[in-house]
């Protein structure tokens, strides 16, 4: 058995150790600081210092280490005391080389500390740590760089004049060195606060000084679309600057001052200069640029809205006060909508303001002139629910309807619509002349959807009396097919409820003989399945299909039954005088 005794105490460092490991340390440092090679191994340093550390020398060895830092920085100053400070500060040429001087100067200080940190790492995880008011070695290495180069006057105003003239070249298109501008501004960013306080303040200013006059002269000496352009062009450019060599704290008060010189301040004159004419030639992408940089600025969207509503109602204005217009209204109203709808759709992100005050705009102007709209849109719809429109097919015709009825919502005299829509639709149904029965019946549905039941009961009213009509026709046909003389003339009565129609003025005319009788026939046809019922014959709405011999052939004709009772009269002579016409017919 082999006993064990602990050291009582810790063994003893050799005489000198102290002195001796510090300037062997002190050498390596000054060899790092002066670029050359250390003469000992990097695993030896690390050692020494761990050892002294052991022995509670980290203080000292703490103080030595600043203290060596400190005159090697304080040094450094000397080189840029001695640099030929112009008062110029346009001679860029010597600012440049001073920049590229004091960014030499940083790097290799930056170099110095990471690798005197990574041999006084023991010293830094132990010692440093434990004390939470001593600088890491590397924010003392910064400290030192700020209090003794940076903080000097001379050299601070130097390098940041320096700085702001690499800017504004690069601003006026030309190329400038930007990875020593990232790296300079980021030599001033981790020396805290000095460029918050000492370059941002003056970079701002001069941004906002530089903005505010391009904003005045190219206001001026542009149109529109160009200088719009121009300003995107320039938000894209200090963009870019953040990302490339600003920090990025700047990036919100740069853009704002950006908007606010080139955009805010124009606002009012960018809109009453150009904003007409880029919806008159509706410039899609330039309607596109102006909103999304207004949309950028406090209060933008509100006076683009406000000019967006003056350029409606202008517009639509002329469209429906002037008389002369009044053949192309309704379309040109739809092709407007159309138009106004893309540009919101496409240009303005089918913004709910916008697409809402487009309607108070449309609302606004479609009623300055009273009815005519009103009455012009029944006729449009006419034109289009009448036979022979070969136009549209049924889809299209469909989202003609659908297009007529945005339009309709406008209008305040909806009482006039319906009027001569009705006088209409009625001639539509009583000639024959509807285009389709559905198209009809589609329109029918959407204004009862609009309008209500109560605007649409008379209209589906007159429907109903031409569908009982057929039935009724039917029944009388089997009724003249038992009788005894049915006569040569093919009878159609429509049945009309005298509330569903439009108030139509009785005429007494001269029929001949065998109308009358056939009138007769059908009256007691009728009131003998329906007593108690008057009739009244509306002759202004009859017509007839009447053939006719020439020499050159039969001819049928579709006329009004008071064209038939003038041409009937020519089976009986070749000439009669006007009076004679007039007296005979009773028209």
């Amino acid at each position: 058995q082999l006993p064990v005794s602990s050291f009582t105490e810790r063994p003893k460092l050799p005489d000198n150790y102290t002195q001796d490991t510090w300037q062997k340390l002190h050498e390596a440092v000054g060899a790092i600081q002066s670029s050359i090679s250390i003469k000992y191994n990097l695993e030896e340093l690390y050692q020494a210092v761990e050892n002294l550390c052991s022995y509670k020398v980290s203080a000292t060895l703490y103080k030595q280490l600043r203290q060596v830092c400190e005159d090697h920085v304080k040094a450094q100053i000397l080189q840029f005391r001695e640099y030929p400070f112009l008062v110029h500060r346009n001679d860029s040429l010597d600012s440049l080389l001073f920049l590229k001087k004091i960014n030499k100067c940083w790097q290799d200080h930056c170099r110095q500390m990471i690798m005197i940190r990574s041999i006084f790492l023991f010293l830094d995880r132990t010692y440093v740590l434990q004390n939470s008011m001593l600088p890491s070695i590397w924010d003392m290495g910064l400290e030192l760089f700020r209090n003794h180069v940076i903080s000097d006057k001379q050299v601070q105003n130097k390098t940041i004049d320096g700085i702001l003239l690499l800017i504004e070249r690069e601003r006026n298109g030309e190329a400038v060195d930007r990875s020593l501008l990232r790296s300079l501004l980021s030599m001033l960013s981790d020396l805290q606060q000095v460029y918050k306080e000492s370059f941002e303040q003056r970079f701002l200013e001069e941004t906002n000084c530089l903005y505010a006059a391009e904003g005045q002269r190219l206001m001026q000496e542009r149109e529109v679309p160009e200088y719009l352009h121009h300003v995107n062009k320039r938000l894209e450019e200090e963009g870019d600057r953040v990302i490339t060599y600003l920090d990025h704290s700047t990036q919100k008060p740069l853009i704002a001052c950006v908007e606010k010189q080139l955009l805010g301040e124009h606002l009012s004159a960018i809109l009453q200069k150009g904003l007409d004419n880029l919806l008159d030639e509706n410039r899609i992408s330039d309607l596109t640029q102006t909103y999304q940089l207004f949309s950028r600025v406090k209060g933008g969207q509100q006076i683009l809205l406000q000019h967006w509503s003056e350029y409606i109602k202008n517009f639509g204005t002329t469209i429906v006060v002037n008389p002369e217009k009044d053949k192309d209204m309704v379309q040109e109203l739809l092709d407007f909508k159309d138009k106004v709808d893309h540009i919101i759709e496409v240009c303005f992100q089918k913004n709910e303001k916008f697409i809402n005050l487009m309607k108070e705009s449309f609302e606004t102007f479609i009623n300055k002139r009273p009815n005519k709209p009103a009455e012009l849109i029944a006729k449009y719809v006419d034109s289009k629910l009448r036979a022979g429109n070969k136009e549209a097919t049924d889809e299209e015709l469909e989202r003609i309807l659908d297009k007529i009825m945005i339009i309709f919502r406008f209008i305040h005299g909806k009482d006039v619509f319906e009027a001569f829509y009705k006088k209409d639709l009625a001639k539509r149904l009583l000639v024959g002349k509807s285009a389709s029965v559905d198209a009809e019946k589609s329109m029918l549905s959407k204004l009862k959807h609009e309008c209500g039941a109560a605007f649409t009961s008379k209209l589906e009213g007159m429907f109903k009396d031409m569908e009982l009509s057929k039935d009724v026709m039917v029944q009388f046909k089997q009724y003249m097919q038992n009788q005894s003389d049915p006569g040569n003339i093919d009878l159609t009565v429509n049945i009309l409820t005298m509330g569903y129609w439009p108030t139509y003025t009785p005429m007494e005319v001269h029929l001949n003989p065998e109308m009358i009788k056939l009138q007769e026939v059908f009256k007691t046809f009728y009131l003998g399945k329906h007593s108690g019922r008057k009739l009244q014959w509306q002759t202004t709405l009859g017509h007839a299909v009447l053939k006719a011999e020439f020499k050159e052939g039969k001819k049928e004709f579709q006329v009004s039954l008071f064209q038939t009772l003038v041409l009937l009269m020519f089976n009986e002579g070749d000439e009669f005088s006007f009076e004679e016409i007039k007296m005979a017919t009773g028209v």
